[in-house]
This record gives structure tokens, C-alpha cells and sequence, in this order.
């Protein structure tokens, strides 16, 4: 439980030189602990950047922090490891909590379900299932460590009066790059380029082996929110066209900033597009979005990219199209399932780039995750309003 004995700590968070736009919050978390929050919670977000003396700028989060008896328990899978919490996150972690793995949990149910009153999610893991949840009787929130929940059941969660978060805000920045990083290399041929380049069997590079200009072609993005934004503002410097479709069209003040144009119709997008690139949350609707039909209105020159979730595409559908030259190449950080089985057609293929979901891999992303994550988790527990709090449709 926590006490009154809490105090208030400006925790500075540390961010590379130019990372711009990372927003984070203050959140006033007082020790009030042993009420819920409401489901209908007002998003209060104020962001500020503070000068560092090591030349780097700092996003500065208020938190509380509690006397180390006192520290709320939180359910992580493991810490080290191939799927551990990464030691240096499970160091900032025990700042705010007292951390229970799964194997101590399972070792010792009966004390262990009482303490744990958050989950701290990481990488999809640890599973949570109804059984789970069922054997955690104080559980209040749970933190996932990014900004995709599609593994996690919504619907069942909340039934448990348990409510879910995710890190929006760190993700956009790492998310973008990928996107533009991929189609660089799909469009010049890098991963072919390099294994020409190495290879012992290589006695002369070949004045036919080609690529194409991202320079001034057009980029169609599907999904443009705070991510696909991003890849805009980016796109822009290559003096893209750049076209996108969403649910909802953006401020034309926002278009105009980066030099896009609405398709209402993603058939539209489509047609136009020499890089299609998906940007979309993995959703009923969006669910195989991509399939034989919407590759078959890409141009033959076209490439397509998917940094969103893997079932956004049929695969089927895109190892014929791709086997076929319907499209020219495709780039993907995220397939389904991941990894893909070491027989499946696409990884056969010459013509695409598979990464192994690395969008947000990265030293900075990480830790802002991980912050984003405790003060989402802070707030649920000290009943203030939630950053960002993700709800069942």
C-alpha cells in the first residue's frame, strides 16, 4: 500500500541530441492510493525540454518515488536473459517498485498475488491470460512497453477492472526512421548490394545491377498518425511527393507543412504510388488490409513497406505478387508470425527485406519506453489521470 510519506522527485530523463518532439508528461502522482481511477480519465499533457551540461536535453517527468518497503510489486517475466527485462530497464524499474518474476510468483503464489499490483509488459511478455489474471486479486494496471496491444485481450482485461497502457510517445521518432530506412534500402538494393560486395565468388560489380531514386518519386502513406507523420516530415527532405490515406484527414495547415495530399480512397493512394507504406495499428478492420486485389492496383515498379503489425498483409497474396512481378520488391520489419517458419516462401525471395521487428530498437527508444511505461503505471496506482491509457473497442 503506499503511505503518505511520498515525496516528489523531477526526474530528468536523457535524450540524444537531436531527438526533437519527444513528448513526455508531468504527472503529479500523490500518495492516494486505495481508490480507482474512473474509466473516463481527462488527458492532461504538458512537455518541456531542459538544457543538459553534457550538451544532451532531457524531457523532465514528475514521479514519486517511495521508501523501498513501501514499493508497489510489479509482475515482470524475467530480467536478463533472451526475454528478460533488460537489466539496465529492470534498474529503473526497482526506482519505483519492487520487482516479482514469474518464477517468483509461481514459487509463491499465495504472498506473491497479494504484492503485485501492476504488470510491466516487455517485448509481448509475460503472457497475460484469464488464469493469470484470476491469481492476481490487487492488479490495477498494465503497462505494456510500447505502443501496439494487439496481443493483449482488451475486452478480458477490463472485465477484471484492470486497465491497460501503452508508450505512444516514444515510438514515433525510432518508428519513422525504420520506415524511411527500408525504403532507402529496398529502393538501392543494399542487403543484395552488400552480399555482391563480400562475397568470395565476386570477381567485378556489374554495370546492369540497378536500383531506384527515392529522390522525387512518391510515397503513399497508409496510416498517418503521430508515425506516419514523421515519415512525411522526413520524406519531405527527399523531396517526396507524398500522398496518404487515413480514417481522418488531417489539419490542412499539417498537410500543407509537409506537402501531403488526402486520398480518401486508399485505391487512389494505391495507383499512384511508387512506395506504399503502412503505417496502421493491427485492428478487425485493418486485419489482411493489403491482400491479392490492392496489390494487383500497385504499379509494377512499386514497393511495398510494412511497419505495423504483420497481419496487416495477406502473405500469400505478396509472395505471388512478388514472385510474379506484380510489385517490384516489399520491405518488412513485421511479419506473422515472428519469426517467420525457416521454410516460408517470402524468405526464398530476392526481391524483399525482412528485419526482425526492430522499429523502436533502440538504447534511446527503450528507456524512453520504459519511462513512458512507469508513468502510466504511477498514475493508475495513485489514482491521477492516465497519459495514456488504451481502452477495449
Amino acid at each position: 500500500m503506499f503511505m503518505s510519506k511520498a515525496f516528489n522527485l523531477l526526474k530528468p530523463i536523457p535524450l540524444m541530441s537531436g531527438q526533437t518532439n519527444l513528448a513526455y508528461k508531468f504527472i503529479h502522482l500523490v500518495a492516494s492510493h486505495g481508490r480507482r481511477c474512473h474509466r473516463s480519465v481527462i488527458y492532461k499533457q504538458r512537455y518541456r525540454t531542459c538544457p543538459c551540461s553534457a550538451g544532451r536535453r532531457t524531457i523532465s517527468a514528475e514521479t514519486k518515488v517511495m521508501a523501498k518497503e513501501e514499493l508497489p510489486g510489479v509482475l515482470i517475466l524475467d530480467i536478463g536473459g533472451t526475454q528478460g527485462v533488460l537489466e539496465n530497464l529492470a534498474a529503473l524499474l526497482k526506482k519505483h517498485f519492487h520487482l516479482i518474476t514469474m518464477k517468483e510468483f509461481l514459487e509463491n503464489k499465495e504472498e506473491m498475488s497479494k504484492k503485485i499490483q501492476s504488470v510491466f509488459v516487455f517485448e509481448c511478455r509475460p503472457t497475460i491470460d484469464r488464469e493469470l489474471l484470476e491469481s492476481l486479486p490487487n492488479l490495477k494496471v498494465i503497462g505494456n512497453s510500447g505502443v501496439g496491444v494487439d496481443h493483449l485481450d482488451l475486452k478480458m482485461i477490463s472485465s477484471f477492472g484492470v486497465k491497460v497502457t501503452n508508450t505512444p510517445h516514444a515510438v514515433a521518432d525510432p518508428t519513422a526512421d525504420i520506415g524511411m530506412a527500408l525504403m532507402l534500402a529496398s529502393a538501392r538494393r543494399l542487403v543484395e548490394g552488400c552480399q555482391i560486395a563480400v562475397s568470395p565468388d565476386t570477381k567485378h560489380f556489374a554495370v546492369d545491377w540497378l536500383g531506384v531514386e527515392v529522390t522525387r518519386a512518391t510515397l503513399g502513406i497508409i496510416g498517418m498518425g503521430s508515425i506516419g507523420y514523421k515519415v512525411a516530415q522526413r520524406a519531405r527532405a527527399f523531396n517526396m511527393r507524398i500522398l496518404y490515406h487515413n480514417r481522418n484527414r488531417r489539419r490542412k495547415e499539417e498537410e500543407e507543412a509537409v506537402g501531403a495530399h488526402y486520398c480518401e480512397k486508399m485505391e487512389d493512394l494505391l495507383q499512384q504510388s511508387d512506395f506504399v507504406m503502412l503505417i496502421v495499428n493491427l485492428t478487425p478492420e485493418t486485419h489482411r488490409l493489403i491482400g491479392k486485389k490492392e496489390l494487383s492496383l500497385m504499379k509494377p515498379t512499386a514497393t511495398l513497406i510494412n511497419i505495423s503489425r504483420g497481419a496487416v498483409i495477406d502473405q500469400d497474396a505478396l509472395v505471388e505478387a512478388l514472385q510474379s512481378k506484380v510489385i517490384r520488391a516489399a520491405a518488412l520489419d513485421v511479419t506473422y508470425p515472428e519469426p517467420l517458419p525457416r521454410d516460408h516462401p517470402l524468405l526464398k525471395l530476392n526481391n524483399i527485406i525482412i528485419t526482425p521487428h526492430i522499429g523502436t530498437a533502440t538504447v534511446q527508444a527503450i528507456h524512453m519506453m520504459a519511462e513512458e511505461a512507469i508513468a502510466n503505471i504511477l498514475a493508475v496506482l495513485n489514482g491521477q489521470p492516465i497519459p495514456s491509457e488504451v481502452f477495449p473497442k
